[in-house]
């Protein structure tokens, strides 16, 4: 793979350190500070992307908050031609989710030119809380790296690609790993969801013309639809009457919001348009 398709990423988790066959302890219970420092020097990986993610999203805004929350929504995860071998997917199709890891490449730069902050101000809790950032799925985070439960549709070994509904992800994202959803190890009914369970979770109806309906391709309508519930706006900034607009699917989506109704006022073409390009890789060769 090309290099500028390398993504350098720091990961400082984690106790032990892999030597040959044994793992040894790191850390613990000291405080020297050379064993810090061979922790750090040892843990850190370049990852490079095994897939990128063919999605309708292509600017950030209306991108869902979490995955599976518009579960109508489709996206194809396609291999590079690196990784795109049918052993390597032999025996996915018996799952019905996959975790997708990737990364937040389209974060953009912060103000005062640090790449994270301790606190951020989650949307849930209307952009004006301040909460840690590992206690949110914040994207700008110390790594940028993301964490999807995706449902597979289907995978074709032969071709390397995978598709998946439910995904919450950027047109061209890089896909870092994948790995199968178990229900006996990932499923926690009785789990606690921090001040996700003190926040009543809203939707808004969606009103949306027939004649504008139409214009969308058929198989993209429910996820559009569910998409508009979720509520596109940035929780910072929610004007009356103000006419917001968003691509997906190539169609510049136009839409107002009053109380908890949200009005389709426009659908346009965009052609093929791209914010941005994917990577080569990422392309037949």
């Amino acid at each position: 793979m090309d290099k500028t398709n390398e993504h350098n990423i720091t990961l400082d988790g984690g106790y032990g350190v892999n030597e040959g066959n044994r793992m040894r302890d790191v850390g613990q219970g000291t405080n020297d500070s050379s064993t810090y420092d061979e922790r750090e020097e040892l843990t850190e990986l370049t990852l490079k992307p095994v897939a990128y993610i063919e999605s309708d999203f292509h600017e950030k805004f209306g991108i869902p908050r979490q995955s599976g929350l518009a579960s109508e929504l489709t996206a194809t995860v396609v291999f590079t031609p690196e990784f795109r071998s049918p052993e390597a997917v032999r025996g996915l199709s018996e799952y019905s989710y996959l975790w997708l890891i990737w990364g937040f490449h389209a974060n953009s730069p912060r103000k005062d030119g640090k790449t994270w902050s301790p606190t951020v101000r989650p949307p849930r809790l209307g952009g004006n809380t301040r909460v840690g950032v590992f206690a949110t799925r914040s994207p700008n985070r110390p790594n940028p790296i993301g964490l999807s439960s995706v449902r597979i549709r289907s995978v074709d070994a032969a071709a390397g690609r995978i598709l998946v509904s439910g995904a919450d992800l950027l047109d061209g994202t890089p896909i870092y790993d994948l790995k199968p959803y178990v229900p006996y190890a990932d499923s926690h009914p009785d789990a606690a969801g921090g001040f996700t369970d003190r926040i009543e979770y809203k939707k808004l109806s969606v009103e949306f013309p027939p004649e504008l309906l139409n214009r969308v391709r058929p198989e993209r309508q429910k996820g559009l639809i569910q998409v508009l519930e979720q509520d596109p706006r940035d929780a910072y900034e929610k004007k009356p009457e103000h006419v917001y607009g968003m691509i997906f699917g190539g169609q510049d989506i136009r839409f107002t919001v009053r109380g908890s109704c949200l009005t389709v006022v426009g659908v346009a073409d965009r052609g093929n348009h791209r914010v941005k390009r994917r990577p080569a890789a990422h392309r037949e060769k």
